[in-house]
């Protein structure tokens, strides 16, 4: 970041703002906010600050997007596309009273149907995008179908549709091929150099100066391709980028060129037919929206796998970098459950010691760094490693200082200070080894999920002889068992059952002999050379629980069969470890890269032997496969655990045993291959795969023949859910992080891509040291679900949150005087849920953004024209709840159901409810102002405006599938 800032990003806002007060004829366009923020802060002078206030006043500098960065659309999650986008127009609004009303999302690397309904709800007129397959776009240029009104979510339909505009062949950039010179044209201030700008201010590449001997060829050139372009749009307005990445860091040459090229066009317009002027995005759309033209409505279908020549698909960076993946969505979910840790807090201990201030520092370092990493180049993979360690590292810090922030709650919520003190330590480790006999171990587990939620959580433990009690004393289930990963430490699972937005804690002791936590018993069986092993006749045995029966082969060791035992099922099921091998020599054919995927052949199995471990359980039972090159090798190269779980009576373990728990260890790869789990199935499913969208809707993907690249062209990416079914039965897998996956055979999931490691020579990719040689090791999570439609429908969207969203687990040790302990437990012991919402809700946000602003629109300008907002404190009483409905319409005859909330009753846990304002997405708009564009097309024969539909009387609301509402909420003083 800081290196961009000096070599060209700070000179950008600086040559930019001080240019466009030059001329009045002049605009620009700004798109994300992390840079302008980090200009804003540490470079804008007053009198630079003075100048943006002005020509945005002027609408002469425009913010188009506004998020914190332009996000990727194949694999982020909405709820980071909303963080991010409300990170950024959060700022905007507060600083400037502005609120961005289109897109500009050029750069990613194909187009989601989420977008569209994403950028609807924030209240944005007109949506912009110019990554889709190459030979679809030729198609819809020559057919002049590049414009469209887009109906992103079948649920939402026509109340949520954006038109939308897809650049044409030449993209975002201006077309810097010029008949009259060999240097590029039209970009005068050259190429960006890194680390250090210039001294003599001579760029490599500078196009040639605009003269009285040229201008005519440039004006020439220009006009040519502004005519070729007009004939692929329907009216006569024609949308002409200029610039491109890393451009206008010395705006003085640009725009003075720019001039003198604009003005002898206009000088000329009779002869050139054409006339030309600055304009912004938004200008573009209002001239567009002001023709009386009928557009065509597109579904919910979307652009998604992008290939820009037959044999450069861009669906590699699903799965590059898995970890820094993994990583993100981590701390996603830790910044979900601390935001609503924190509110709860505010809210009901308004006097705590906890210091606010700081505690929103905190929280904001992590809003940042779960913002940032969203960027179309940050968690698809597709940057340097310097770049991704930036990333991993605002991330990290970001998590320990919200980890930190929760340890300081628990601390003050247990009055540590007044009762000696409580807890020794709050760890800040994902785990802790806990077992020591002299002291007493808690664990603190926090259910961010405002449903109540039966499940394990795992603990890494010294010695195996332990008891856990609850705050009452109770005793828990749980069990112990040797642990997988190292020969000195067990694993403790704990039952865990917690209402929603509550934590519980649980008093770990050394057992001395008496009735202590069931011990796993482990039985290992002999490693099977599986190459012959499928010759012999079957010799099963099965491992059940109360929902399922998994059959396994021991000629094998590997997986045969999962029966659902309330319908009896079954599907036939083996899953195995592949490798494609890639190419690296651009000399010999196409490459597989960070972006790309370019396999030279089918995948290959990589091993023949496989090793099995069993731990039996009353609790769980784990299965530990363990896959070896051959019979006789002496490591493992890829490894898989999967869980089953047996519920006691008396605790609702719907969810938790309709579940098989997979974790895959894979890595380190050798260099170009590409590591994928195959799970193959009796289901006669057509080669039709569904996978989910940002983790939003689902897509159905039916499996393409091309005359080139099919294997690759079929891979697409799976945020969180993907799945196969035939006419009686589905196989769901769920993910907590983003994959490639495909289905390349009748009844195959699914090929799900976990890990890439390459190196190649392409010349673009060594200059920008992106060969990812990744040599990690990585550990993903899956979730298999198999049963009936009916049953799956209702089961695979809140497993798919019970695995994004995770208990947060905390670790305290306690010494000193047991019995006021005992006392202080009990009080606070049983946490009534503050917040509950029906199965087919989500709590998606409940956090105290901390804005300054003042939410009647009219006042705020108000204090933004007298610089007032600069000295205001942050806001503490303003609660930003969001709440999403899960089902489709149709979906599930109950599920899909409209559901009616009375917001005062669902918030009283929090206080008193005195004030509840409906919000546009962001939180930018109060809805009754809000009106959307609404475009012309053959269902709407007149223009007009979207408005809000509904509003919350007496503190009621009803949401309907697939609405996503938001919401200010006030509370009465305390």
């Amino acid at each position: 970041l800081q290196e961009s800032m000096h070599a060209y990003a700070a000179n950008v806002y600086t040559s930019v703002v001080e240019e466009l007060t030059k001329g009045k004829q002049r605009k620009f366009i700004a798109v994300e906010q992390e840079f302008f923020r980090l200009w804003w802060d540490a470079v804008a002078t007053d009198v630079h600050k003075q100048q943006v206030h002005q020509l945005l006043r002027e609408g002469r500098l425009e913010f188009v997007i506004g998020g914190q960065v332009m996000h990727d659309e194949a694999v982020t999650l909405i709820d980071d596309q909303i963080l991010q986008l409300t990170e950024g127009h959060g700022f905007l609004y507060e600083t400037f009273g502005v609120r961005p009303q289109f897109s500009w999302h050029v750069d990613p690397f194909g187009a989601s149907a989420t977008t569209p309904t994403l950028f609807a709800l924030t209240g944005f007129n007109a949506h912009l995008i110019s990554r889709i397959d190459y030979d679809l776009k030729a198609e819809m240029q020559k057919n002049k179908k590049l414009q469209f009104v887009w109906r992103g979510s079948p649920s939402l339909s026509a109340s949520q549709e954006i038109f939308t505009h897809v650049m044409d062949q030449y993209s975002y950039c201006t077309p810097s091929q010029i008949p009259f010179s060999n240097r590029s044209g039209f970009y005068w201030n050259g190429i960006a150099v890194f680390p250090n700008p210039p001294r003599d201010g001579v760029y490599p590449n500078m196009s040639l100066p605009v003269t009285a001997a040229n201008i005519e060829l440039y004006a020439q050139a220009m006009v040519a391709n502004i005519k070729q372009r007009a004939t692929w749009f329907r009216t006569s307005d024609v949308l002409w980028p200029w610039g491109c990445d890393k451009q206008f860091f010395n705006a003085s040459v640009q725009y003075s060129n720019m001039d003198l090229l604009l003005n002898y066009i206009n000088e000329h317009s009779d002869e050139f037919g054409v006339t030309v002027q600055y304009a912004t995005v938004g200008d573009y759309f209002q001239a567009v929206y002001n023709r009386n033209v009928a557009w065509e409505i597109r579904d919910s279908q979307d652009f998604l796998p992008y290939s820009t020549e037959p044999f450069q698909a861009w669906t590699g960076f699903y799965t590059s970098r898995s970890a820094l993946k993994g990583i993100a969505r981590r701390a996603s979910s830790l910044l979900h459950a601390g935001e609503s840790f924190f509110t709860q807090y505010v809210r009901k201990q308004p006097a705590g010691s906890v210091c606010k201030c700081q505690a929103l520092k905190q929280l904001q370092s992590l809003r940042w760094a779960v913002s940032e990493v969203q960027h179309h180049d940050g968690i698809t993979g597709t940057e340097s490693p310097k770049v991704k360690d930036m990333y991993v590292d605002n991330l990290m810090y970001g998590m320990f200082n919200v980890k930190k922030l929760m340890a300081s709650i628990i601390f003050d919520m247990n009055n540590a200070e007044k009762n000696g003190e409580v807890y020794s330590h709050v760890y800040n480790k994902d785990s802790a080894k806990l077992g020591t006999v002299d002291v007493d171990q808690y664990v603190i587990v926090y259910n961010p999920l405002a449903w109540n939620i039966t499940t394990f959580v795992v603990v890494s433990i010294s010695h195996p002889y332990i008891r856990v009690y609850d705050e009452l004393g109770r005793s828990v289930p749980a069990q112990v068992q040797s642990s997988a990963e190292s020969h000195f430490t067990y694993d403790l699972y704990i039952l865990v059952s917690i209402s929603g937005l509550s934590y519980r804690k649980y008093n770990i002791k050394p057992s001395l002999g008496k009735q202590s936590a069931f011990i796993g018993r482990s039985v290992q069986y002999k490693r099977k050379d599986i190459t012959s092993g499928y010759q012999k006749r079957q010799r099963l045995f099965s491992v059940v629980n109360n929902c399922y029966e998994v059959m396994f082969d021991q000629n094998t060791n590997l997986m045969h069969s999962i029966t659902e035992r309330e319908t009896n099922q079954t599907v036939q099921l083996t899953q195995e470890f592949l490798e494609y091998h890639v190419n690296g020599d651009v000399k010999k054919g196409p490459i597989s890269d960070n972006y790309l995927f370019a396999p030279n052949d089918s995948a290959v199995p990589v091993s023949k032997a496989v090793g099995l471990e069993v731990v039996f359980g009353n609790l769980v039972t784990e299965i530990r496969q363990y896959f070896y090159r051959n019979v006789t090798a002496q490591e493992y190269i890829y490894a898989m655990y999967t869980k089953m779980y047996t519920v006691p009576e008396g605790y609702d373990g719907k969810l938790l045993c309709h579940r098989l728990e997979q974790e895959y260890s894979a890595g380190p790869l050798e260099p170009n291959r590409e590591a994928v789990l195959r799970t193959s199935t009796n289901l006669n499913t057509g080669q039709l795969l569904y996978t989910d969208s940002n983790g939003y809707q689902i897509q159905k993907r039916p499996f393409k023949a091309y005359v080139n690249n099919t294997v690759a062209r079929n891979y697409y990416p799976m945020v969180q859910t993907a799945y196969i079914e035939d006419n009686s039965t589905r196989l769901v897998l769920l993910a907590e992080r983003a994959h490639g996956v495909s289905s390349q055979g009748n009844g195959q999931v699914e090929v799900v891509m976990l890990h890439r490691r390459l190196w190649n020579n392409l010349e673009w990719d060594l200059n920008y040291n992106l060969t990812l040689n990744d040599t990690s090791v990585v550990r993903p999570v899956f979730w298999l679900i198999v049963g009936t439609k009916s049953l799956t429908s209702m089961l695979y969207r809140p497993s798919g949150l019970a695995l994004g969203h995770r208990p947060v687990v905390m670790f305290g040790a306690l010494a000193g005087d047991k019995q006021k302990l005992s006392s202080q437990l009990q009080q606070d012991s049983v946490h009534r849920s503050p917040v509950t919402v029906p199965s087919n809700l989500h709590l998606q946000t409940l956090s105290i953004p901390g804005w300054k602003y003042s939410s009647n629109h009219t006042q705020h300008i108000r204090s933004v024209h007298m610089g007032k907002q600069k000295q205001a404190d942050a806001d503490f009483s303003r609660v930003l709840l969001r709440i999403m409905h899960l089902y489709e319409v149709g979906e599930d005859p109950v599920l899909s159901q409209p559901v009616v909330m009375n917001l005062k009753s669902l918030l009283r846990g929090l206080g008193s409810v005195v004030l509840v304002e409906e919000r546009s997405l962001t939180g930018t708009w109060d809805v009754s102002a809000l009106q959307r564009w609404r475009w012309k097309t053959a269902q709407h024969p007149s223009k007009g405006f979207y408005y809000n539909r509904e509003s919350s009387e007496n503190y009621t609301v009803t949401i309907h599938p697939r609405e996503i509402r938001t919401f200010f909420v006030y509370f009465q003083d305390q």
